[in-house]
């Protein structure tokens, strides 16, 4: 199967292992030049995604097509793309340069070329200064630097990454994210992104996938996942929503759409609840509260908002909110996108 867009294409792809299907019967396609993330909680079958587009894991049924060829039955190598581990697999005995080179040593390319191309490739990350250097001589964050460098060195028409900033303390996390960001546009091919955090995808992504139980729940930009959720699991699971029962079927209610009030307006949809904990967050509280219904709905109440109208546990409260912020969800998922 082949075809003529650019860009990468999954067609009904499928993993098993024995009787456990991992990843059932997923489509997708992903435009060129994109910051892709694959979201969702450990066992979702992002990873076996990743690593069957890497040729690390082989596809049970389906297809994979990369810029127009079917690589789906090809090796790793003959794929053009390159994979970023998240342990980053450096060899500690090889410095810097040896280890970006490393892959066009195994091709047999002269030491000289190679060399000359993997300090080419450390001037993209920054790195040229550290060139001699061993791995045991680095941080974290250059240690990253120098995985993706020996990524790109092969000049991959796609980058994979399997949760590259997991190992990296917060503040760092923060720090590469933006750097890798700025690679991809720089670099100006697609980055397929492994990850289990909302907050990275979120500042990542042009297009975010989120995965649940071997399918696609939704995919989308990242203002359109978090603002639409499609389903119950992708509003709960992207975080800042409260999913309720509504008299047509569930919606999705942002935190920060929901406000507290001793007296509802009549223009607006108001719940009576009881204050069940309260949790400051610096910029604003966290409230939660349970309806008279036995629903738990969660409010972000701005800290001068709070300063102002402050509640207390046992309160008794209305919440309310505009009809207009009230997101219906599907119960309906489908593999497809």
């Amino acid at each position: 199967m082949n075809v003529s867009s650019e860009g990468l294409e999954l067609a009904a792809v499928t993993k098993t292992y024995g009787n456990t299907v991992a990843v059932d019967a997923i489509s997708l396609r992903i435009p060129q030049a994109s910051y892709v993330c694959l979201l969702g909680p450990s066992g979702c079958g992002k990873s076996s995604t990743l690593r069957m587009v890497a040729g690390h894991e082989d596809v049970t049924s389906g297809d994979i097509i990369l810029n127009g060829t079917n690589i789906t039955h090809l090796s790793p190598t003959q794929r053009g793309t390159a994979m970023m581990f998240q342990n980053y697999a450096l060899f500690p005995h090889l410095t810097v340069a040896e280890n970006v080179a490393f892959s066009l040593k195994m091709k047999g390319t002269g030491k000289s070329e190679r060399l000359s191309s993997a300090n080419r490739t450390l001037e993209l990350v920054d790195m040229t200064a550290l060139a001699e250097r061993l791995p045991a001589q680095l941080s974290g964050g250059q240690q990253q630097r120098v995985a993706l460098a020996r990524a790109l060195i092969t000049d991959p028409a796609m980058l994979l990454l399997d949760e590259p900033l997991s190992a990296l303390d917060p503040f760092l996390r923060l720090r590469m994210r933006t750097e890798l960001k700025r690679f991809q546009r720089d670099l100006g091919i697609s980055f397929l992104h492994v990850t289990h955090s909302q907050d990275e995808a979120l500042a990542l992504a042009d297009i975010i996938i989120v995965m649940n139980e071997g399918v696609i729940e939704q995919i989308g930009s990242a203002s359109d996942v978090f603002n639409m959720p499609r389903t119950p699991f992708v509003a709960r699971f992207m975080g800042g929503h409260n999913v309720l029962a509504g008299p047509q079927g569930s919606f999705a209610l942002r935190s920060d759409k929901v406000t507290i009030t001793a007296k509802p307006s009549r223009a607006k949809t108001a719940l009576q609840a009881t204050i069940s904990d309260i949790e400051y967050l610096g910029t604003a509280f966290s409230v939660a509260a349970k309806t008279d219904h036995g629903d738990d709905v969660l409010v972000t109440v701005p800290d001068t908002d709070f300063a102002a109208s402050p509640v207390e546990i046992g309160q008794t409260v209305h919440l309310q909110w505009a009809a207009s912020d009230a997101h219906p969800l599907s119960s309906q998922v489908s593999a497809h996108s």
